[in-house]
């Protein structure tokens, strides 16, 4: 039987890597880099400068049924990236699935936000987000995916290893006391996605864990798993009031098997030394 073609838009960095490694064994998987030339020597990676390469180029040569994208870079270089992505879709049978964030909501606080909740951010990263969200909205459904991701972490993770870089340095960990979040993992997340596309899933999807912690509680319980530190934490206070930065399920939940909590995360999924 023939396996689905994937490609991974962004699939050098630390989800798209996480994706490559999970799917490559189920799926006719490739992926693109820009800077780091260890990929080179992978036949199933491509090198993609997203500032100059036409990626109509790469689509044809792949001719993918499924796109993930992960990209990150300059951003008006993304947004022309995914206006190419939706004119592919409209010739071909392909799906595209497009990791977006939690921080389509930064601009409400007093709640978690729902799948079909109104997008709204200050944030210029949020803005890009809601930019490229609504370019996909006037798909057809069954040609697209919207998934957001609240904060990620993992034992490669960029946030674990700046957390242990300051540990080490003896320099303050910021914290946040006010901000409640829901959370997720490189592993936890690349499951979902795998699972999604097994079952051939469109719509807009909330993946991070079930339910939600403050952010100061989840970083000290992180540190314990690290080791015997004493760490000094820089509280910031963004406002008086507990605020929320947490993307929850309510209409697409997954199955419960692939559904976890954030004490799950810490217990289980974070295990530097």
């Amino acid at each position: 039987m023939k396996k689905n073609k994937i490609l991974i838009l962004g699939a050098s960095g630390f989800i798209g890597r996480a994706l490559y490694k999970e799917l490559c064994n189920y799926f006719d998987t490739y992926g693109t880099y820009n800077s780091n030339r260890s990929f080179a020597s992978n036949e199933h990676f491509y090198r993609y400068d997203i500032g100059e390469d036409d990626i109509f180029r790469l689509l044809e040569k792949i001719r993918p049924d499924y796109i993930i994208s992960a990209l990150r870079g300059n951003f008006p270089a993304q947004i022309q990236a995914h206006l190419h992505l939706m004119e592919y879709l409209t010739k071909t049978n392909c799906k595209l699935y497009f990791i977006s964030s939690a921080n389509v909501f930064d601009a409400y606080s007093k709640f978690p936000s729902y799948e079909f909740d109104k997008t709204l951010s200050k944030s210029i990263y949020g803005k890009l987000k809601i930019r490229i969200e609504n370019m996909m909205l006037r798909m057809p459904e069954e040609k697209i995916a919207i998934l957001r991701v609240p904060m990620v972490f993992g034992n490669t993770s960029p946030r674990l290893k700046e957390i242990k870089h300051l540990l080490d340095a003896q320099e303050p960990v910021e914290v946040f006391p006010n901000l409640i979040i829901n959370v997720t993992t490189d592993d936890r997340l690349t499951q979902q996605i795998h699972y999604l596309i097994n079952r051939k899933k469109t719509g807009i999807y909330h993946l991070g864990s079930k339910d939600l912690v403050h952010h100061e509680d989840f970083i000290r319980e992180v540190i314990k798993r690290m080791g015997n530190y004493h760490p000094l934490l820089k509280k910031v206070y963004t406002t008086n009031d507990d605020r929320y930065m947490a993307a929850l399920p309510k209409e697409n939940r997954l199955p419960k098997n692939l559904r976890f909590s954030y004490q799950e995360v810490i217990d289980h999924h974070l295990s530097v030394e």
